[in-house]
């Protein structure tokens, strides 16, 4: 796979982008998953995690049924006319795969059993062509993944399991306070994961609508877990697009990088704590976490600091950074000098600065969004008795909605600062059109898409 990062744009990105509001709302909610086999695993950590909050009163009903439209993409196999021509042939097109699941060593046996009677869902095409208006603000996101009840439900698992992490921890070498981090941002904890049939799901997006040959190998792998039986079919349950667990593995990325830590046959990421928080372990060390060391420290830049450094490409050491006037906020010294790490100023030179390591890039191949592993490396500080950022965010700054963001990347593109395609998503290459212009300007290059930006470009 694909890896964790696939799911960005699928099930997870609601999980960052729509707030913690999307879990209330029809398609993404479930009753609490326990985590522990009858008689045989922990206790339900439903136990330990927070409370829910109510849905809230005005939150909108979010429908069950395919609404019978086109997908907003303009994709034609997203058209309403296709997506109906490919329901018709679901049987057959599923039937089709067979040859494919039997070189996996899948038996007819095991296939019959789970794709028999098999119906497509529907309601999929219109999240797989969802385009909602993200409208939060970057320490908005903070907020709400880093909130009191998430740092205590962490520190509750924590020395929950502590068994369990400190054999995890040295095998792994993967700091345990990440773990759980994931683990909380993924699911609140267990109880927030999704509520469909993950075959069900990989079937319908790997016969329906755009993205099809990438999903017939989530649906090929989802086969290969219930004929193994790592999964018992009625806890293989998760997200829209296929996510399951806890800390939300992609079929695929469960092929990759599942382990049976507890040594009982089977990789259940699901109701084995230990193989779920090894396999989580596993996964983060594979893409190359590196052991005794943490994501990242938030820096003080002084006044007159040449922000063009700030720049993913640009990487120094910790001392090089130090030369260029870089601190600490509560003046303790970097264990590390000679590490490299570049700098992210999120939300510009008014609100907190950071410099980034190793590991927070490992953090995004997880899920590949500046906000997300922000929050999970913060997150984790917070675990063992961090504080809050030490920097305030700009929070007087209002955000600005989709169409402006594309407003902004059309009109820097006039000008000749490429940003690619618009399209409201202001990624790195975004941001450093944003910067060249500022420097073209005399404003102080940070790199933030801010309204008062938007402004000046549209006065010309």
């Amino acid at each position: 796979m694909p890896r964790h990062s696939a799911r960005l744009g699928l099930a997870a990105m609601a999980t960052l982008l729509l707030g913690a509001a999307a879990f209330a709302q029809g398609d993404r909610m479930l009753p609490p998953m326990p985590i522990g086999k009858p008689a045989a695993r922990p206790a339900a950590l439903a136990q330990a995690a927070p409370a829910q909050p109510p849905r809230a009163a005005t939150a909108p009903v979010v429908p069950k049924e395919w609404t019978g439209e086109s997908g907003a993409s303009g994709h034609p196999l997203m058209q309403a006319s296709e997506i109906r021509k490919a329901a018709a042939n679901f049987e057959s097109c599923l039937e089709g795969m067979w040859p494919l699941a039997q070189k996996r060593n899948i038996s007819r046996a095991s296939f019959d059993k789970y794709v028999t009677g098999l119906t497509p869902d529907l309601r999929i095409m219109d999240l797989l062509d969802a385009q909602p208006e993200f409208t939060k603000a970057f320490w908005d996101y903070l907020d709400i993944l880093v909130s009191d009840a998430r740092i205590q439900g962490g520190r509750d698992l924590l020395a929950k399991y502590k068994p369990v992490f400190d054999k995890v921890e040295k095998a792994y070498g993967v700091d345990r306070n990440i773990i759980v981090a994931i683990w909380g941002v993924e699911s609140n904890y267990g109880t927030l994961g999704g509520d469909r049939p993950v075959i069900r799901s990989t079937a319908t997006l790997a016969c329906i609508g755009r993205r099809q040959q990438y999903f017939r190998e989530e649906f090929l792998s989802t086969l290969e877990i219930l004929h193994r039986g790592d999964v018992k079919p009625e806890r293989l349950i998760g997200s829209w697009a296929g996510a399951f667990g806890p800390t939300q593995f992609m079929p695929t990325s469960f092929k990759r990088f599942a382990v049976d830590y507890d040594g009982d046959g089977h990789r259940d990421v699901v109701d084995s704590v230990g193989d779920l928080v090894a396999s989580t372990a596993n996964n983060l060390k594979k893409d190359g976490w590196v052991p005794g060391a943490t994501w990242g420290y938030e820096v003080v830049v002084p006044k007159g600091f040449n922000y063009m450094l700030a720049d993913r490409r640009k990487q120094h050491t910790i001392a090089e950074w130090e030369g260029q006037g870089l601190r600490r906020p509560n003046g303790k010294p970097f264990p590390n000098p000679h590490e490299k790490a570049y700098l992210l100023v999120p939300a510009g030179y008014e609100g907190p600065s950071f410099l980034m390591l190793q590991n927070f890039s490992v953090i995004m191949k997880y899920n590949p969004a500046e906000a997300y592993a922000l929050a999970i490396g913060h997150l984790a500080d917070r675990f063992r008795g961090g504080e809050a950022f030490a920097q305030p965010w700009p929070r007087h700054e209002p955000v600005l909605s989709r169409d402006e963001r594309r407003e902004l990347q059309e009109l820097l593109n006039r000008k000749g600062f490429d940003t690619g395609e618009p399209n409201g998503r202001l990624g790195p290459k975004a941001r450093a059109a944003v910067r060249d212009y500022q420097a073209s300007v005399g404003l102080i290059p940070d790199g933030f898409a801010s309204a008062t930006i938007l402004a000046r470009l549209r006065g010309g």
